[in-house]
């Protein structure tokens, strides 16, 4: 339990190291070492990895426009062609090696989804939705293969013995199809869809799901060649955090990778299989989001999937996972803004991930390092496959088309890091940076640019450089506001690719004057004090809220580091506060200085119709003052403060700010009672009196009659508003005798005047 006494030591502590935590720094250092930090610029060529690195990418080249809205699926034939498939309308297209597109299958169903080959070239398609396996010979007839007579079809992968296994939706079937074109039902489970089919070293057919995203191994009974296969023991290997399975990538040596997207919605432990409803009974009506139950006498409404050809939404983020062969899993790869839709291995046998909606390429390096490697011209990177040339082929939607990654790196690729604005008018010193292989051979170098607009592309100086020393170079670029730097990478393919991992520029900000942004006089006979102080006197001053400063240097309370210089420390003020003392004035100001200087503050005052400012406090740090305002004649005055940011700089080039406050009144002189008196008026008695204020108006008025508890009396023209007010208490009947009348007055600043009057009540005349 955090008690209050170990708050205040705690603040306290903070209070005595604020000096020290609060020295300025003029040479100030823009450094860029995060992945968060690399991720804000722009690469050309160049590969950003998560630990903070960058690195040459493979070549990114755009190699064939096949003029299709998105596809879906590249695949290659046993001759090494490329075969593209996609929509809409359905259509496969063959792509030489020039890049030209040839149709080879079209359908009036909306896209094709999905294509693969047999040993003999034979090409089947899946179309969707409502759509058919289509088989297209090699010398280009095609033909109707099998109908699932369902929505959609995902998936197509044919086993070693030549059966076609088709993956639909949205019932979660799984067709077996042999090389004749007879087909049955292999398997359904609960899942609405069947995703995404692959075959482990066993033989056994791998299926990824959704809406649980379950990775199920299936084994396949054969009973002999010619009959259609017949479903085994099936096993859950995996459910996956996502709701959809989207690719399965099986490596020879038996790992499996996994891909999955999306955030689970049905509610656990509803039924998944369709009841039958009695009709004037609620329904329970199954949706893409899971299960809903509509009440008695409503019209059910199942829940519409997410539009075609995305069977969940772009909602939830994705993650890949790595099966070992003893079933182990690991997750290698998590995001909650990338969708993973493809999957492939690079020739050097790392993971490539096909991702949108930025169309971004992903390869994980391993020890969960992974890197941004290349970026499409599309929103989403759908298929992945690897050449006969060491080059990955890569298909995209919207737009559909087709690049290819690799084998060979970049020329010259460059990195361009984000604009910096040093906010301030600034002088550009040594540009240092540090990475790995390759520093200091010609492999690598900088330039950078400065201006005065956010643009960069609008009215800048040319780029400056190159600057090849790691151990750092003066740069040779204007003063200015926005600085920018490029790295280009050369000659990446011998020796190995360099690195970076740190760039550091150094900057002096102009130093700019003080601001003071805003005075606060506080109410009179208030005391203002640091936390540590504690109030004087008998008894315990009460608390007040204070009135607070307005702007930029508002919050007294912190001063976070500059982003541009993450050395600094953060500088720390405790706010101050306040209490009542007769007799006290308080003032609050807020200031800043934009160079983060340290500041040192003189007050000083003059009376109103005066024209010399008087000295009233120098050398403050805090930006608070009170001070016992009985040694000044009554009247109204002004405060005048001035910042100075001395203490940071050398004296010739110290700078100051000023700013006046507004018009307050002291008043310490306290009123005055007069013409107090006590007058029969039968059957009563008529207390009348003035109360005077030479400091303004009289506040408020009370009486007591005999030591009785004090009671308000209102002028007799109700308001109190004027120096000069006079009271009249008419008393009810009294007891014959001597009584006494006390009275007191106050004044707007709470000074107070008393006096009393001692008269004899006549005796009552008796009936």
């Amino acid at each position: 339990m955090i008690t209050r006494r170990s708050t205040l030591v705690c603040l306290l502590a903070i209070a005595v190291f604020a000096p020290w935590l609060a020295r300025a720094e003029h040479t100030r250092y823009w450094r860029q070492t995060e992945f968060s930090e690399f991720e804000k610029g722009t690469a050309k060529g160049v590969a950003i990895r998560s630990d903070g690195k960058l690195i040459p990418a493979r070549r990114f080249d755009s190699f064939s426009d096949p003029n299709l809205a998105y596809l879906w699926a590249l695949r290659l034939d046993s001759r090494g062609r490329l075969f593209a498939a996609g929509g809409s309308d359905a259509k496969v297209v063959r792509i030489d090696d020039s890049g030209r597109a040839t149709t080879v299958f079209e359908s009036a169903e909306l896209t094709a989804q999905t294509i693969a080959f047999d040993g003999k070239d034979n090409l089947y398609v899946g179309t969707s939705p409502d759509g058919k396996v289509y088989k297209v010979t090699a010398d280009g007839q095609k033909s109707v293969f099998f109908d699932p007579k369902t929505k959609y079809i995902w998936a197509l992968a044919l086993d070693s013995e030549g059966v076609l296994f088709v993956a639909t939706g949205d019932k979660g079937q799984v067709f077996a199809v042999t090389p004749d074109g007879k087909g049955a039902l292999f398997y359904q489970g609960e899942e609405r869809h069947a995703r995404s089919l692959a075959f482990d070293p066993k033989g056994n057919l791998l299926i990824g799901t959704e809406p649980d995203g379950l990775i199920l191994r299936v084994g396949i009974r054969r009973t002999n060649s010619a009959a259609v296969p017949e479903a085994g023991a099936s096993f859950v290997i995996y459910e996956t955090d996502k709701a959809e399975v989207t690719s399965l990538v099986q490596e020879a040596s038996g790992i499996l990778y996994a891909s999955s997207v999306g955030d689970k919605t049905r509610i656990q432990g509803l039924p998944r299989v369709m009841p039958t409803a009695t009709p004037g009974t609620g329904q329970t009506v199954i949706g893409s989001q899971g299960a809903v139950t509509v009440a008695p006498g409503q019209t059910a409404v199942p829940q519409q999937a997410p539009p075609y050809p995305f069977p969940t939404t772009s909602t939830g983020g994705a993650e890949v996972v790595k099966i070992s062969t003893d079933g182990s899993p690991q997750t290698l790869w998590t995001s909650r803004d990338e969708l993973v839709f493809a999957m492939g291995l690079s020739p050097a046998g790392k993971l490539l991930l096909g991702t949108g909606d930025k169309g971004t390429i992903i390869e994980l390096e391993g020890n969960q390092v992974y890197s941004n490697v290349a970026k499409a011209t599309a929103a989403q990177v759908t298929s992945l496959v690897a050449g006969p040339r060491g080059e990955i082929f890569v298909a995209t939607a919207n737009p559909g088309k087709v690049f290819t990654f690799g084998p060979g790196y970049e020329t010259n690729g460059a990195f361009e890091s984000e604009t910096f604005d040093a906010k301030i008018f600034s002088r550009w010193g040594r540009l240092t940076w540090w990475g790995e292989n390759g520093l200091g051979q010609d492999k690598l170098e900088l330039y950078v640019r400065s201006g005065n607009t956010s643009n960069p592309t609008s009215n800048w100086s040319p780029w400056s450089g190159p600057y090849k020393n790691v151990a750092g170079e003066a740069v040779n670029c204007p003063p200015a506001r926005f600085v920018q730097w490029k790295a280009v990478f050369l000659d990446a393919d011998s020796g190995g690719p360099p690195t970076i991992s740190r760039v550091s520029l150094a900057y002096l900000p102009k130093n700019v004057s003080p601001s003071i942004d805003d005075i606060a006089v506080q109410n009179p006979g208030i005391r203002v004090m640091g936390f540590a102080e504690q109030p004087s006197g008998p008894g315990t001053a009460a608390p007040v809220q204070l009135r607070n400063p307005q702007g930029p240097g508002a919050n007294p309370s912190s001063t976070p580091v500059s982003a541009d210089s993450p050395s600094r420390p953060s500088k720390m003020e405790v706010p101050p506060q306040g209490f009542e003392e007769k007799g006290r004035q308080s003032v609050i100001w807020s200031a800043h200085d934009d160079n983060d200087d340290d500041l040192i503050y003189t007050i000083y005052y003059r009376g109103e119709g005066e024209h010399n400012w008087r000295l009233l406090k120098d050398k403050l740090t805090q930006r608070y003052y009170s001070w016992d305002t009985r040694s000044m004649p009554d009247g109204a005055y002004y405060l005048k403060i001035v910042a100075s940011d001395f203490p940071s700089n050398p004296s010739d080039q110290a700078l100051s700010a000023e700013r006046e406050s507004d018009r307050f009144e002291v008043a310490n002189t306290p009123p005055r009672i007069e013409n107090l008196r006590a007058e029969p008026a039968a059957p009563a008695v008529r207390v009348s009196f003035d109360g005077i204020s030479s400091s303004g108006a009289i506040a408020r008025a009370q009486y007591a009659l005999d030591a009785a508890d004090f009671q308000v009396v209102f002028p007799t023209g109700l308001l109190s508003d004027a120096p000069k007010e006079s009271y009249q208490i008419q008393l009810p009947a009294l007891a014959a005798g001597e009584h006494t009348v006390a009275v007191e007055v106050t004044d707007r600043f709470d000074n107070t005047a008393s006096a009393k009057v001692t008269f004899t009540a006549p005796a009552r005349a008796s009936r």
